[in-house]
């Protein structure tokens, strides 16, 4: 294994994140699981993935009702990116899940390939 103890945010009514909660135990990596929707990545987190992916709003969870209910469509780039951070710090429901981190990893989504190749 590649990486120490890990920190995924997910959510329980999802599959991907069940999945990725399946694939770690099969492969006994360490994790806390935390939960999106009430304990949501802090700023300093969000920011560490923003630097993995190289855009924040792929951080979005654009196919979600928080992410319709608030326009963000229209409104997203009109916020400036400490803006971004704060409504993603606030709002869970809108961050894209799983959201992975641990020492030197940063894994967004759950795809398993690109999980086989960072992690194992």
């Amino acid at each position: 294994m590649k990486a120490g103890k890990l920190t995924i945010y997910g959510y329980g009514g999802c599959g991907t994140c069940r999945r990725a909660v399946a694939f770690l135990t099969e492969y006994g990596i360490p994790f806390e699981e935390r939960p999106i929707d009430k304990d949501p990545p802090s700023p300093v987190e969000l920011q560490r993935m923003v630097d993995a992916v190289g855009d924040v709003r792929r951080l979005f969870n654009s196919s979600g009702g928080a992410y319709r209910s608030l326009n963000l469509k229209e409104r997203l780039g009109l916020l400036t990116h400490p803006q971004q951070l704060d409504l993603l710090a606030g709002n869970g429901m809108l961050i894209r899940r799983p959201f992975v981190l641990g020492e030197g990893v940063a894994l967004l989504g759950f795809r398993e390939d690109e999980w086989r190749r960072v992690l194992l």
